[in-house]
């Protein structure tokens, strides 16, 4: 009799685990109805990856009231194995509290990525916004939107946020409606549309200009992926801007350590100096590549008017790279951490772009030399070069990141000295294996 009840139970956890992994979206509408600790146990008894694959689907206010429940082996476990992303977002949501105690417990490399997603600037509006949000799904019924209410903190909100099944925002309902409203009630049948919303690094004055243009109580906040991370109310804005409005002029004179567009002329020599040293340093070390092949410039002299091509490309290549690249790292788009999806996608758009230059350029370069070898030489160079310029600038801010420095203010400088080194050894190394092919004089 033991033995039957024994394999009728695991019967049953092996159903309700296949459950929670083929059907991700429909588990996570089930568990956002659960009382939160029967659905913290019930996730505790799941593999990881089977929770990871429906957690994206259970929306912020249930999922943050379900990951304090969990045991803290089991939490920590979750977020190590966690999009960095979403694991940010979850965290912001905890308190001051929370988040010490579960940095504790998790690797130091994870715990500086997060911490990386979890800085904002001071007057920006991930700053400014109540973390205690609570989102629902909107075809969920007023009564089951209240119980799930009375279990989880919501103090000071008179909001909450609706979605669809794809974790769109698609409206708010006042918490007045919603108590007024019929049981049955869907949310989407209370809910008005969302006026705006705001990004976690929008600054101060945007949020303040928002509020004044459409008129609103509370607009929501939001990461670069579009999660919500929590909202901001007209009067939080007016109690915290009213007294700083003053200070963030200051700023805008240099007040800081970091460079401003008043800064002194002294302070910006300090900043800028060591790094102009350095680039004369390494605009010797790309001398050097090209003195290095001064022989066979001397025979061929067309290698001498078309060596600004090959760097000009070169650098260019570096540029769009590194304008990317930078746009990711301030946005929080990426992390330091996704430098080979990064890289991969770089080399392969320099291969891409670098085959189509060097259709054209080869064209123009036999055309007007009437070397089909000194086409050869600069197809090849123009592949290669862009290939190499657009690792360097994916990895070089990154990397500068990883190791500190301010890659906004030394990433042009390290790359501009790859990229010509590139383009010149490319272009004239290329040309001396194929020397034979190449005109003399």
């Amino acid at each position: 009799m033991l033995s039957a009840q024994q394999s009728v139970k695991e019967t049953t956890q092996l159903l309700s685990q296949a459950f929670l992994l083929n059907y991700p979206l429909k588990s996570a509408r089930y568990l956002e109805t659960f009382a939160i600790e029967d659905a913290a146990e019930l996730l505790e008894q799941q593999t990881v990856i089977t929770t990871l694959g429906l957690w994206k689907y259970i929306p912020p206010g249930a999922a943050d009231s379900i990951f304090c429940q969990l045991s803290e082996q089991y939490s920590n476990n979750l977020l190590s194995h966690m999009d960095s992303h979403l694991a940010a977002a979850l965290i912001s949501r905890q308190s001051d509290e929370q988040q010490e105690r579960i940095f504790k417990q998790l690797s130091t490399a994870l715990v500086d990525d997060l911490k990386e997603l979890l800085i904002y600037p001071v007057n920006s509006a991930a700053r400014l916004m109540n973390r205690q949000v609570n989102v629902f799904y909107q075809d969920l019924k007023a009564s089951q939107a209240l119980n799930a209410l009375k279990q989880r903190a919501f103090s000071g909100q008179d909001v909450m946020y609706i979605q669809d099944n794809d974790q769109i925002l698609v409206g708010e309902v006042d918490i007045a409606d919603l108590l007024k409203a019929n049981a049955n009630t869907t949310l989407l049948s209370l809910a008005k549309p969302v006026k705006t919303t705001l990004n976690a690094l929008d600054s101060k004055e945007l949020v303040i200009e928002k509020f004044e243009g459409y008129r609103c109580r509370a607009i929501p906040v939001l990461d670069a992926h579009q999660q919500i991370l929590g909202f901001i109310r007209f009067f939080d804005v007016y109690q915290t801007t009213k007294e700083d409005l003053a200070s963030d002029m200051q700023t805008m004179v240099g007040v800081s350590k970091d460079e401003r567009a008043l800064s002194t002329s002294w302070f910006a020599v300090k900043k800028r100096m060591p790094w102009l040293q350095i680039n004369l340093l390494t605009a010797f070390a790309a001398a050097a590549v090209v003195g290095a092949f001064e022989g066979l410039i001397s025979e061929v002299t067309a290698l001498a008017i078309l060596l600004p091509v090959a760097a000009g490309q070169s650098g260019n290549a570096g540029a769009q790279a590194l304008a990317v690249t930078m746009r990711g790292l301030t946005l929080r788009e990426i992390t330091t951490k996704q430098w080979r999806q990064v890289l991969m996608k770089e080399m392969a758009t320099g291969l891409l772009n670098g085959l189509a230059t060097a259709v054209t350029c080869s064209i123009a370069v036999y055309l007007w030399s009437q070397s089909f070898g000194l086409a050869i030489v600069i197809a090849l160079a123009m592949v290669s070069s862009l290939v190499i310029a657009g690792s360097a600038g994916a990895v070089v801010p990154i990397l500068l990141k990883k190791l500190g420095m301010d890659p906004a203010q030394s990433s042009s400088i390290v790359l501009t000295t790859i990229t010509d080194i590139a383009g010149f050894m490319s272009f004239l190394g290329i040309a001396l294996l194929l020397s034979d092919m190449l005109p003399r004089g």
